[in-house]
């Protein structure tokens, strides 16, 4: 009599466990919801190229490798965040381009599939190098686009 009892704990126990796995995601999703609320700001891609810029700059700082441990950690944490940034800029200026702008945005401003174009491969160039020059043109060309965006709300 009892071997029923514990079979039916036991069952609860996976019935249980399998509606936990439906109800909890395996993986978490980050992405614009894609409902036309009208949301958008190019602000996020501004901060991303000033920081790819600022850590252009404390990588030249940083100065000569001196084979310590201490450098390499900074180094590579500084092109991590360098990296991610310019990673961050595309993702933005990407959704806006494709989620906001819309046939007659592109009459008002044909200049700007180009301008997206370029940004986005200006952002992949930083991500490869570390040339101030290139950073400050990617700084600048962002808030062109910025700029750019909020004419177009006008």
């Amino acid at each position: 009599m009892r071997a029923p009892v514990v079979w039916r704990i036991a069952m609860q126990t996976d019935w249980t466990d399998q509606v936990g796995r439906w109800l909890r995601p395996s993986r978490v999703a980050y992405a614009h919801c894609d409902i036309p609320c009208g949301i958008y700001d190019p602000h996020a891609a501004e901060i991303a190229a000033q920081t790819v810029e600022k850590m252009v700059a404390v990588i030249a700082d940083l100065g000569a490798d001196d084979g310590s441990v201490a450098w390499r950690n900074s180094f590579s944490r500084y092109v991590t965040v360098k990296e991610e940034h310019a990673e961050i800029l595309k993702r933005e200026v990407l959704v806006i381009w494709g989620d906001y702008f819309k046939p007659p945005h592109v009459e008002k401003f044909p200049q700007l599939h180009e301008m997206v174009w370029n940004l986005v491969k200006l952002a992949g160039a930083n991500k490869q190098n570390v040339d101030a020059a290139s950073a400050a043109d990617l700084r600048a060309k962002t808030k062109e686009f910025a700029d750019l965006f909020w004419e177009s709300k006008k």
